[in-house]
C-alpha cells in the first residue's frame, strides 16, 4: 500500500492523507474526533458523460442497482444493515461521477466498509433480469415524478441539450431517456459494471472519529482482493469554444404556474480561477434576496416573484450559469429579459462594489465551511477533488481560493461570458391561468413565489444528480 500525506496552507487546520492499494483503489482519510461518527464516501469515476447514444441513463440506473443486493447482502439488506446500526446512506449520479455514502456511529465503520466492498466485488452475483426490471421501473417512475410531470420539470434537460450540441458528452442529463432505459439489456448492465465499478476507477474517502491504522487494515482486508479492470475508455472530449456565438432560444407552452425566463450561460471549467470568479459574480447577481437581480426584479420593479442566478460547476466541460426568473401576474417575459440584460451590462461595465465583494465572498465562505464542517460533507469534497482534479488536498483550501478572487477578475469574467450571444434561453408560457398568477394579482407576492419556486429552487442540483 502506497502512502502520501500533505497538509496544505489555508486548510483551517483540517488534514487528509492519501493511500493507494495494489489494485489501484485510492483511499483518503481525515481524522475528526469531535463526535463519535464516521463518514464513508465512495466515488466512482463514471457519470452520464461516459454514456453513448442509445444507452443513456445507465450510470443513474446503476446507482439504484447497487442497492439491490450483492453476493453476501440480499435484496434491501444494505439499507437494513446500515439503518439498523444507526447510520444513514444514499447515492447520487451526476454528469461526472456516481457516489455512494454512509454516515455511521464510529464503532460501526467496519460494517460500512464491508458493505461497500461486497457490492464493488460481487454485485454481478446478484444482478439478474428481475432486479434489472425492478429498478428500471423505479428509475422511469422517478423521471415521471421529478421531470415529466412537474412544472418546469424538463427545463434543465432542455437547456442542457441546447447549451451542449448534439454529440457532446454533456448533451444529455443523467436521468436518461425512457426509450434508452427500455432498451438497456442485462448484458449492457453487466458490461457497464465490469468497466466502471472497479477499484482502480474509484476513490474511497473516510472522515471522522477513526483510527487510521485500523481503518486502513479494514480497507485492505475487504477491498484489497478485488481485481482492477483496464477496459475503461476515457470520456469523450467535452471542450467547446468559450462563447456559444449566438443566442439559442426555445418557447415552451405548458401548464405551469407562471411565465418564466430561464437561461444557461457557458462559463469556465471548474478548478480554475475563472470559475471561482464566475461563482462570485453569480452570487452578487443572483445569490439570494440581497442580490442585484432579486432587488431589481422582485423588490423594485415587482415584475418577478422569484429570481436567482447560480453556477453548476463542471470539470470536463464548460460550467453553466443558471438563470431562473418567474414573472409576476400579467408581466411579459420580454420585460424581465430587458431588465436582466440591463443589469448584466451594467455589472460588466462597472464591476462589483467593495460591499458586494465582501458579502458574496462571505456567503460563499459560509457555504463551503458548512460543507467541510460535517464529516459527510468533507468526505464528499475530498473524494470530488481526488476524482476530478487528482488531489484531495484541494478541498481543504478551496475557501481561500474563493477569498483570493479580486473585483477585477469578477468584472472580467462577467464582461467576457454574461452576454446575450453566450446563452441558451428557455421561455415558459402557461397554457391557462394558474394559482400563482392569481396570488400575485391579489397582492400576495410571497404566496406566488412559494407556489412557483417549490419544485424549482433546487432544480439545477437535482437534475444534475
Amino acid at each position: 500500500m502506497g502512502h502520501t500525506a500533505t497538509e496544505q496552507a489555508g486548510s483551517g487546520g483540517l488534514t487528509a492523507t492519501e493511500h493507494r492499494l495494489a489494485n489501484g483503489l485510492r483511499v483518503v482519510l481525515s481524522e475528526d474526533h469531535l463526535t463519535p461518527v464516521a463518514a464513508v464516501c465512495l466515488w466512482y469515476d463514471v457519470g452520464s458523460r461516459h454514456e453513448v447514444k442509445g444507452r443513456t441513463g445507465l450510470a443513474h440506473l446503476f446507482e439504484h442497482l447497487m442497492f439491490q443486493g450483492s453476493a453476501q447482502v440480499k435484496g434491501n439488506g444494505h439499507f437494513e444493515l446500515v439503518q439498523g446500526a444507526g447510520g444513514s446512506l444514499n447515492g447520487t449520479t451526476s454528469f461526472e461521477r456516481t457516489n455512494y455514502f454512509e454516515t455511521m456511529p464510529a464503532h460501526q465503520l467496519e460494517l460500512a466498509l464491508w458493505l461497500e466492498a461486497d457490492r464493488m466485488g460481487s454485485l454481478l452475483a446478484a444482478l439478474d433480469e428481475e432486479s434489472l426490471e425492478n429498478q428500471r421501473d423505479v428509475v422511469k417512475n422517478e423521471r415521471r415524478q421529478r421531470y415529466d410531470n412537474v412544472p418546469y420539470g424538463t427545463a434543465f434537460e432542455k437547456l442542457t441539450a441546447m447549451a451542449y450540441p448534439e454529440g457532446h458528452p454533456y448533451h444529455h442529463t443523467p436521468i436518461g431517456s425512457m426509450a434508452d432505459l427500455d432498451a438497456a439489456s442485462l448484458e449492457d448492465a453487466r458490461n457497464f459494471f465490469r468497466t466502471y465499478y472497479a477499484p482502480n476507477n474509484a476513490v474511497l474517502s473516510i472522515v471522522g472519529d477513526i483510527d487510521p491504522e485500523q481503518t486502513l487494515a479494514w480497507v485492505e482486508k475487504y477491498f484489497g482482493s478485488i481485481p482492477g479492470h483496464d477496459g475503461k475508455q476515457p470520456p469523450r472530449d467535452g471542450s467547446l469554444p468559450e462563447i456559444m456565438g449566438k443566442e439559442l432560444r426555445e418557447v415552451v407552452h405548458e401548464e405551469v404556474p407562471s411565465r418564466a425566463l430561464m437561461a444557461a450561460y457557458r462559463l469556465p471549467h471548474d478548478g480554475t480561477r475563472e470559475a471561482d470568479a464566475a461563482d462570485v459574480a453569480l452570487t452578487i447577481l443572483g445569490g439570494g434576496e440581497s442580490s442585484r437581480l432579486y432587488n431589481r426584479l422582485v423588490r423594485r420593479d415587482r415584475s418577478a416573484v422569484a429570481a436567482g442566478f447560480g453556477l453548476l460547476r463542471l470539470a470536463g466541460a464548460p460550467s453553466l450559469g443558471w438563470l431562473d426568473a418567474k414573472t409576476s401576474a400579467g408581466v411579459e417575459v420580454a420585460a424581465i429579459e430587458r431588465a436582466v440584460d440591463e443589469e448584466l451590462k451594467r455589472f460588466a461595465e462597472e464591476g462589483p462594489t467593495a460591499e458586494e465583494m465582501e458579502r458574496a465572498q462571505a456567503q460563499l465562505e459560509r457555504e463551503w465551511l458548512d460543507r467541510l464542517e460535517t464529516v459527510a460533507g468533507r468526505a464528499d469534497e475530498l473524494a470530488r477533488y481526488a476524482v476530478l482534479f487528482g488531489d484531495p488536498q484541494l478541498a481543504l483550501n478551496a475557501v481561500q481560493r474563493l477569498l483570493d478572487i479580486t473585483p477585477e477578475e469578477v468584472k472580467a469574467v462577467a464582461a467576457a461570458r454574461l452576454r446575450p450571444d453566450n446563452r441558451a434561453v428557455l421561455v415558459y408560457e402557461p397554457t391557462r391561468p394558474a394559482e400563482a398568477e392569481a396570488a400575485a394579482a391579489a397582492g400576495e407576492p410571497e404566496a406566488a413565489a412559494a407556489a412557483v419556486q417549490n419544485d424549482t429552487e433546487t432544480k439545477t442540483e437535482e437534475a444534475a444528480q
